[in-house]
């Protein structure tokens, strides 16, 4: 029961901070990445706020092997930069910039977002639905010679 109570109270605040910050806005989000045109700088202080805190988690880490809850903490993600991570991270990103909104807002903005909005999701769904077999592919690919 503590462990669905944390994750409610953190899916909360992050949803509230995603709201309030203007992030669930495609158009606040679309103007970050218009670098070359009306450019709106706002997203970095809100990537700012989000990095701080992470920043801090990862200290309090290295000294922790539970979480708050008493579950095992996840190991340290990987620090290898590989293609699949760049080809995801790239995938990501187009996502990203054509519609202006990545899951998390997404998510926030279900009450209001429209069909736009609907279709991004169903297709988000089924990126999630289809990676695995697309993950296991690139992990049997033989590389060329």
């Amino acid at each position: 029961m503590a462990r669905l109570l944390v994750a409610f109270l953190a899916g909360g605040l992050f949803g509230a901070g995603l709201f309030i910050s203007g992030m669930t806005d495609t158009t606040k989000v679309q103007g970050w990445l218009d670098v070359f045109g009306n450019w709106d700088p706002t997203l970095a202080f809100v990537m700012g706020g989000a990095m701080i805190p992470m920043a801090i988690a990862w200290l309090i880490r290295r000294r922790r092997t539970t979480s708050l809850t008493g579950l095992p903490l996840p190991p340290a993600p990987s620090k290898e930069i590989d293609g699949k991570l760049i080809l995801g991270s790239v995938m990501f990103g187009i996502g990203w910039g054509l519609v202006g909104l990545c899951p998390g807002p997404s998510i926030a903005s279900l009450s209001y977002g429209g069909p736009g909005l609907y279709a991004f999701l169903v297709a988000m769904i089924g990126g999630m639905l289809i990676t695995p077999m697309l993950r296991a592919r690139l992990d049997r690919a033989v590389p060329a010679e």
